[in-house]
């Protein structure tokens, strides 16, 4: 409401909602104005069918007839105490907004002591603990399922948590920062930098060349503008630069897909990934724990259960 850029914007909506509620008041005292009173013949509406089946104007029961007039006045009274007029923001100055933080605050005051009890253990440590591993994997399935999935095995595009193949590495230190801070991988597109399509299809065959598999004569060509153009990223031998985000090209695990097809349209039309930030959306113990369980699906060492 606060985002209306002129008066007009308010008179739009207070007009017509104030109108039509003293219309319909107004269409209700017109409709049962014109009946017949207790103890009068109903006055007929001058519609025969069948010769004698007549149509008469009798009035609505009265507590049918007050019904309307009490959804009419709970209309105004909640116009009155909520927002719905404009920028009028009601008596009760209520917000949906208000209330998500209230219900989160209450939500913190009961369940903030279960996760601030493990804020100073280490992530390693924490990790062996059956509860917060629980913990952790619940938080899990609530946040980052929908991207890595509920397995944490990930889908092209979204890193497969569970092969200690890191973009950004895979200490307890930077996979809390991952989470804590998202990150930001742009891959940019190479198409007219290598010359064209042929230029593109030449390095293509040296990245295959990387991890291992059967390429054309094309690589040697593909070697050079490597050097010159990709390797201040993924450097010189290819594998990677975990300060940068840029993945590790020599051990045939893919966030995009491996294929010829697939790395040609990576390198002409580049790739964007974000991972977003859950530090002001979740709290530091929570990510904490997040952190943990994150951390011990990649070294494969589940907790014992007690």
């Amino acid at each position: 409401m606060a985002d209306f850029t002129s008066s007009f914007w308010n008179w739009y909506i207070i007009i017509p909602t104030i109108g039509g509620i003293i219309g319909c008041f107004l269409l209700v005292r017109w409709l049962s104005g014109d009946t017949a009173k207790p103890g009068e013949k109903a006055k007929s509406m001058g519609h025969v069918w069948d010769e004698n089946l007549e149509e008469f104007n009798n009035p609505l029961p009265r507590w049918w007839l007050n019904l309307f007039y009490i959804t009419l006045v709970f209309g105004l009274v909640y116009l009155v105490l909520y927002p719905g007029l404009g920028s009028f923001p009601g008596l009760l100055d209520w917000t949906s907004a208000g209330q998500y933080q209230r219900e989160v605050d209450v939500a913190d005051a009961s369940y903030g002591p279960l996760f601030t009890k493990y804020r100073e253990m280490p992530v390693v440590a924490l990790a062996a603990v059956p509860e917060a591993h629980k913990m952790g994997e619940r938080l899990f399935v609530n946040y980052c399922s929908v991207c890595h999935g509920s397995d944490a095995r990930g889908a092209r595009g979204f890193p497969n948590l569970r092969d200690n193949d890191w973009l950004y590495g895979g200490s307890p230190e930077q996979i809390e920062q991952t989470v804590l801070n998202g990150r930001s991988g742009v891959m940019p597109a190479w198409q007219d930098a290598l010359g064209g399509d042929q230029g593109v299809a030449d390095v293509v065959q040296y990245v295959l060349s990387l991890s291992g598999r059967d390429v054309n004569q094309a690589a040697g060509r593909g070697k050079e503008k490597f050097q010159t153009i990709c390797a201040s990223c993924h450097g010189a031998d290819g594998k990677g630069n975990q300060a940068l985000g840029a993945p590790n090209l020599t051990d045939n695990i893919w966030l995009y897909g491996g294929s010829e097809k697939v790395i040609t349209e990576t390198i002409a039309k580049g790739r964007n990934g974000q991972m977003p930030a859950h530090k002001e959306f979740l709290g530091e113990d929570k990510v904490h724990l997040l952190a943990a369980y994150v951390y011990s699906l990649s070294t494969g060492e589940q907790p014992e259960e007690e």
